[in-house]
This record gives C-alpha cells, sequence and structure tokens, in this order.
C-alpha cells in the first residue's frame, strides 16, 4: 500500500510530501489490513450486486446512445493514470462539449444519469478498480489529470495511497455540482477555491488516518447519500 521512499516519482519526493509518509508509515500494519478489507468487500459487494448492475446497465443502454461505463483517466497512487470505472451519466461526448467536473443542471447529464448521480449508484463500477488495487473504499478521489498537473507541491501527499471511492471531503463537498453552477469559467473556480477546501480535508484524513476512522467515513457516506449534511 506504501511505496519506498525511494522508488516514489520525483515529484512526490518534496519535503512537502515528506511528513505525511513518515505518518504513514509507522501504520504499514493498518495499511495492509485496509487492502486486505478493500478486497475482501469489494468482492463480496460485486457478487451481491451483480444482478442489480446488469439491470442498471440495461436501462443505460435503452435510455441513450452510448457505452454502458464511462472510462475518463484519472490520477491514483503514485502519480499512476488509470481510466476509472463508473456507468455512464451523461450523453456520449460529454468531454469534448464540457469540463472535466460537473455543474448544477449541467445539460449533458441523461435522465437515467440524473437518478444514478443522485443515489451515487454511478460509482458501483468502481468496485472493479477497488479489487485490481488502482482505488480504495476510503481516500482521496480520483482527480482529471489536468487537476493534478496543476497541484500545489503539498497536494501531491494525496498520492500516497490510492485514490477513494469516498471520502471526508466528498461527503462536505456532496453537493459541488450546485457551487459550481454559477461560475462563468468552471475550471478555475474549481482550481481556486473549491480543490483547495476539498484538499484541507483529504490532507487532514491523511495525517490522522486510522481503520476505524474510515469506517466512519464510510458509515458517513451512507447518511450523506441519504440526505444527510455534514458540516
Amino acid at each position: 500500500m506504501l511505496t519506498a521512499w525511494e522508488k516514489l516519482p520525483d515529484r512526490l519526493k518534496t519535503p512537502e510530501v515528506r511528513p505525511y509518509y513518515e505518518l504513514l508509515d509507522k501504520k504499514r500494519v493498518q495499511l495492509a489490513v485496509k487492502r486486505l478489507f478493500d478486497l475482501v468487500a469489494a468482492i463480496v459487494l460485486l457478487a451481491l450486486l451483480a444482478i442489480p448492475m446488469i439491470i442498471i446497465a440495461v436501462w443505460i443502454k435503452t435510455d441513450s446512445e452510448g457505452p454502458v461505463f464511462y472510462r475518463q483517466e484519472r490520477v491514483t497512487r503514485d502519480g499512476k493514470h488509470f481510466r476509472i470505472h463508473k456507468f455512464r451519466t451523461m450523453v456520449a461526448n460529454a468531454d469534448q462539449i464540457g469540463t472535466a467536473v460537473t455543474v448544477g443542471n449541467d445539460k449533458r447529464i441523461t435522465k437515467a444519469g440524473e437518478k444514478l448521480r443522485h443515489l451515487r449508484l454511478d460509482e458501483l463500477p468502481q468496485l472493479f478498480d477497488v479489487i485490481v488495487g488502482d482505488m480504495s473504499f476510503v481516500g482521496t478521489r480520483p482527480e482529471a489529470v489536468k487537476y493534478v498537473e496543476q497541484y500545489k507541491p503539498e497536494y501531491y501527499a494525496t498520492l500516497l495511497l490510492p485514490a477513494g471511492i469516498t471520502s471526508e471531503a466528498s461527503i462536505r463537498y456532496k453537493d459541488e455540482d450546485v457551487l459550481l453552477s454559477a461560475a462563468d469559467d468552471v475550471d478555475r473556480v474549481y482550481l481556486e477555491k473549491v480543490l483547495p477546501e476539498k484538499m484541507k480535508w483529504n490532507l487532514a484524513e491523511l495525517k490522522s488516518f486510522r481503520l476505524f476512522r474510515e469506517l466512519g467515513t464510510m458509515f458517513r457516506t451512507i447518511g450523506a447519500v441519504g440526505g444527510k449534511d455534514y458540516k
């Protein structure tokens, strides 16, 4: 789960990242248990949810033209690029006609996609990413490559561990699309205002990493999907 310091990419081997690495290095046993939990839980959930996921896939195909899955390139542990698995919730050419982040009342979202996003069911295929190790249940949400390329030095600490399906930051900013809907320049507002606030949460979670704390995040995610607000 934690790559040896000397084997990390140069952009991660910085004075800003080192303190986070040293804290995580002392918790290698917990990180190993975290990976075991991710693997077992993802396999069990995938088995239980296989039929509902097939039904969702058929719904997507009958609702609009395009593939079932959305496979945008994202960034995870050690700066590795991977193609995330999500159920497609937008029109097939969404990346060519809009920004990498979604805004409120985004016209690119399909009818089926609106329902799936509301309940976060579009995230279910990320269980495949958890199984192969590109993602974890809890961790910094994987950003698009163009945003990672503009990270401040300290932000790279979030790439010491796999990206996550959920996080404290994503709970607090579950209505991020609404916040961005009024922006004239969505990318600029995201990079200058939203991302820094999310990173405060992400970096704080790295500093206080504990397995039981992550379990709490998972339960809070369920509450957030159900409509509960966490401030």
